[in-house]
């Protein structure tokens, strides 16, 4: 990989459902910026096909739905992501002192279901709502003129410790005494996401 091509900072992603952890990073792998970052509006169910619909906006106790009023949901839930997930970048990239050149991501599979009805079954039921936020994620950076690349998140902090070498302590670690805390594994996955990408 070719990582030097990459000037201007690099964001890594950490995310959960509905928010993540953003952490950006200059060229030399100074943190520049770290936060957490809301990827849905209040009010809305952030796991809808984990939770087939889960209480909804009225708490009313969750109840099996069918395939079309599920997607419907879905629809409606992708629509607020993107909204939230676009305010938050724009704060974000208006703040740094140096345009964002690459958004890191973690990966998910290429061929991942798309219907509704089969992203519902087993095996893709637990994973179906990750995916959702990582392809908005990636959607709005592609819009934004940001190279997107992802990671594996079981790999990627042992990668950048073997590219960063002697640095490695000082450049993962050292962010929790210079920024003070919160510097949780997140963020070191976040951070370590800049550095290294598959």
């Amino acid at each position: 990989m070719d990582r030097g091509t990459i000037s201007g900072m690099r964001l890594g992603i950490a995310d959960h459902l509905g928010w993540a952890v953003a952490v950006t990073a200059s060229a030399d792998h100074k943190v520049v910026d770290r936060r957490r970052i809301e990827l849905i509006e209040p009010g809305l169910p952030p796991a809808p096909i984990h939770h087939e619909g889960g209480p909804h906006l009225l708490h009313q106790p969750a109840e099996p739905i069918d395939d079309d009023a599920l997607a419907v949901l879905v629809a409606g839930v992708r629509a607020s992501v993107v909204r939230a997930t676009s305010a938050a970048l724009d704060e974000l990239a208006t703040v740094l002192p140096e345009p964002i050149a690459m958004m890191s991501l973690r990966a998910w599979a290429a061929d991942f279901p798309t219907e509704v009805a089969v992203q519902r079954r087993v095996p893709y039921e637990s994973r179906a709502d990750s995916v959702m936020y990582r392809q908005v994620l990636a959607e709005l950076a592609r819009d934004r003129g940001w190279e997107v690349r992802l990671y594996d998140a079981k790999q990627v902090e042992a990668g950048a410790v073997s590219i960063l070498g002697e640095r490695a302590h000082e450049v993962l670690h050292g962010p929790r005494a210079a920024l003070s805390p919160p510097w949780s594994k997140d963020h070191r996955m976040a951070l370590a996401a800049t550095i290294v990408v598959t």
